[in-house]
């Protein structure tokens, strides 16, 4: 059995057609001992790995960012469970597709008995009605599912799909990993580069990992861009590992998605005021070919979550920069992002909104349903009338300062203080507002 059920026609004898795979093809693992940096996951003695070898792994979610093995991993579950493998594009595929692919899966099954892994690359880019349509289809057991995703599953797939697949969070391969990889394809004859004789110095090995990021693909896109550019024989150096990166092993990540890593950072950078490395981390993030409008909306988020009142201009300034952004697309939306990142940066910051609204849905939520007092109770009909509601309310523009002498919370919950507003930037002038009007509805008394 092919390990890699039905890929691309190859000729029937000889040489393949055409020019070889790329080295990260042809470097893939074979085996579960060949595939490295994921020990967390599949190393020895691990549960997953144990089902992986029995051939009961089951339907899964792979999550993580390019080039961490998720292709690989797939195609290993299907040749140790004998399952046909058929790779899908959630990118270029519809529901139509999605019957089609099912419709096959359960033709093979009835002709030949033998089951079919669905390997969804991008999962996270179907809707809910293309993800909804494997589900009974998994659950009768005609295929076995395996998505892949860079995206966190919890936002990214439905509540329906995650509770019948396992998730399986994949990290960047470790420096040691990626650099094994990369000896072994050098003196590998067979798939690697053994018959050129090339050799690499530590210096140069150690930048080309730590410019890989953890992503085996650019580790070898590398290597195989430096071989291109040496005779046979030749040492790689730092110089040609810098130079191929530049050239080559970018333009990978511009076609991945959005790596939530960066994003995170990004994130925290803003949080806890640092400029620079906010800056850093936009430009880390844009130049990998993460969608500014997802880094726009990060910001949106910075701003309402992490400076709240403290600075009210915080919010207008990111929507502003996600406006451009969308008006003036690329390059050029890169400053609008740039000058917004710097402002939330240097913003004083407070959680007071964001702790606000998770307390008073937490009371909500787990509180006692407390009816709302009848004085705020709408009088729409004359029963209503008849039955006090709306009785004791005051119009607020009635009143001189604008405050009515009235609660608005139920009686048990008027000690309860759901924003407390902090004493930096523009929230010291809130809470000043919040005592006068606290007072004011209390008839003037301190």
């Amino acid at each position: 059995m092919s390990l890699f059920g039905h890929l691309p026609d190859e000729a029937p004898t000889g040489k393949p057609k055409g020019p070889p795979p790329p080295l990260a093809e042809r470097m893939r693992p074979r085996t579960l001992a060949e595939f490295l940096g994921q020990d967390q996951v599949v190393g020895e003695g691990k549960a997953l790995r144990r089902t992986i070898e029995q051939g009961k792994a089951g339907s899964l979610l792979l999550w993580g960012p390019p080039g961490v093995g998720k292709t690989t991993l797939a195609l290993l579950i299907a040749q140790h469970a004998d399952l046909h493998f058929h790779p899908f594009s959630a990118v270029l595929a519809g529901v139509a597709q999605v019957r089609e692919a099912v419709a096959e899966a359960q033709e093979r099954r009835r002709q030949s008995g033998r089951g079919t892994l669905l390997f969804i690359d991008e999962i996270h880019r179907f809707n809910k009605a293309q993800q909804d349509a494997f589900l009974p289809h998994v659950e009768k057991g005609d295929l076995v599912l395996v998505g892949a995703t860079t995206e966190n599953p919890s936002f990214a797939v439905n509540g329906a799909l995650l509770s019948r697949a396992r998730v399986v969070p994949l990290q960047p391969l470790p420096g040691g990993a990626l650099a094994k990889l990369v000896r072994a394809a050098l003196v590998d004859r067979e798939r690697g580069l053994g018959v050129r004789g090339l050799q690499i110095d530590a210096v140069a090995i150690d930048r080309l990992v730590a410019l890989a990021g953890g992503d085996a693909r650019r580790s070898l896109g590398c290597l195989e861009a430096c071989a291109a550019a040496c005779v046979d024989g030749e040492q790689i150096t730092e110089a040609m590992v810098v130079e191929a990166f530049q050239h080559r092993a970018l333009q990978h990540d511009k076609e991945g998605d959005l790596h939530y890593d960066l994003l995170s950072a990004l994130h925290k950078s803003l949080r806890n005021s640092d400029v620079q490395a906010a800056v850093y981390w936009l430009a880390r993030a844009l130049e990998a070919g993460a969608d500014p409008v997802h880094a726009a909306r990060r910001l949106v988020a910075v701003a309402a979550e992490d400076i709240g009142l403290a600075d009210p201009m915080a919010l207008q300034v990111a929507v502003s920069a996600l406006q451009a952004l969308q008006f003036l697309g690329l390059p050029e939306g890169r400053l609008p992002l740039t000058e917004a990142v710097v402002y939330l940066a240097a913003a004083p910051k407070s959680n007071a909104v964001y702790r606000a609204i998770h307390d008073a849905m937490a009371m909500a939520r787990d509180g006692a349903q407390h009816p709302v007092p009848i004085h705020l109770r709408n009088a729409t009909t004359g029963l209503m009338k008849d039955l006090g509601h709306g009785q004791g309310y005051v119009y607020a523009h009635d009143t001189k300062e604008g405050v009515a002498r009235m609660e608005c919370l139920p009686p048990e919950l008027r000690s309860v203080q759901f924003y407390k507003p902090g004493d930096r930037g523009f929230e010291k002038k809130v809470q000043e507002r919040m005592v006068e009007n606290d007072r004011l509805r209390r008839g003037g008394r301190d």
